[in-house]
């Protein structure tokens, strides 16, 4: 079980993805962290921010088509979770105001931001059905298995569409070319035959 545990514990810390960063955000300043993340996954995310006098900041969560999946307008400690119906690039953004103008000191801002098998809750999965330890990393390594298996899947279709574009390029270039020489040629043809009966007009050859 030790063994298992290690093992499981090393996989985890070397596959899963975990975003947690600290940055200072100034009066009437807006930043934005985006993220590419794939279909059906979980992510959860824990939000602090420092207690600066005057401030209020907006927390807005979206996807690339604009759909609001968490809004916090006076955002100072929480936790959001949401599952992707879809591959799509989410934009997470802090929006600091002060209406009152002046000086004042920059917002500390800590976000931690989890997704795939890492934003699961075992914990409360073994409480929920009575599970021992080992069953628990065994479920944990179930998930993390499958988790592979998709990103694995999502690169081979992903491979493959880049596959097909190439060859259909390629085809295209191709085609081109050729539909280039013809024309070429005939372009050339004709101007032969041109000059030819020029110059005969002109009684400068036979």
């Amino acid at each position: 079980m030790d063994v298992l545990h290690i093992l499981s514990v090393l996989v985890l810390l070397t596959v899963v993805s975990v975003d947690s960063l600290m940055f200072h955000l100034a009066a009437n300043q807006k930043k934005c962290l985006k993220e590419e993340i794939h279909k059906d996954v979980l992510v959860t995310g824990e939000y602090q921010l420092s207690d600066v006098p005057g401030h209020k900041t907006q927390l807005l969560v979206t996807d690339s088509k604009g759909h609001i999946l968490y809004q916090k307008d006076d955002a100072k400690k929480g936790k959001f979770a949401f599952t992707t119906e879809e591959y799509d690039m989410f934009e997470v953004c802090f929006n600091n105001r002060m209406p009152g103008g002046g000086q004042s000191p920059d917002r500390e801002v800590s976000l931690d931001m989890k997704h795939g098998v890492e934003a699961k809750s075992y914990d409360e999965l073994a409480k929920a059905e009575k599970l021992k330890p080992l069953e628990v990393e065994l479920r944990r390594l179930e998930d993390l298995s499958k988790s592979i298996v998709d990103d694995f899947e999502y690169m081979k279709s992903r491979e493959k569409m880049m596959r097909d574009t190439n060859e259909s390029t390629h085809s295209r270039v191709m085609y081109f070319s050729i539909f280039s020489m013809c024309c070429l040629l005939g372009l050339a043809t004709w101007q032969v035959l041109y000059l030819r009966r020029f110059f005969k007009a002109k009684k400068l050859i036979e």
